[in-house]
């Protein structure tokens, strides 16, 4: 059941990149170049398969011009276990 939430977690942080990337009209590429991560993680990480640093969502946030609350700013399940 944890795997599952922390699959469900992943996809929601890259949903939320993926709508900001939108927003401010970047492609992977360019993104990539604004906060120096390869292109293809970028992608990974939209898609969920690839969990991101703290240091590596800063550099997002760098990369998109918003604070890093704003990349994990979607719908949490806190359950208790």
């Amino acid at each position: 059941m944890a795997e599952k939430k922390r699959n469900q977690d992943l996809t929601k942080f890259g949903v939320r990149l993926s709508e900001l990337r939108k927003q401010k009209k970047l492609s992977f590429r360019k993104l990539a170049t604004l906060c120096d991560i390869d292109h293809s993680d970028i992608k990974k990480y939209e898609k969920g398969i690839k969990n991101p640093t703290l240091l590596t969502i800063i550099e997002l946030a760098s990369g998109l011009g918003v604070h890093p609350k704003e990349l994990i700013d979607y719908d949490f399940d806190f359950q208790k276990k």
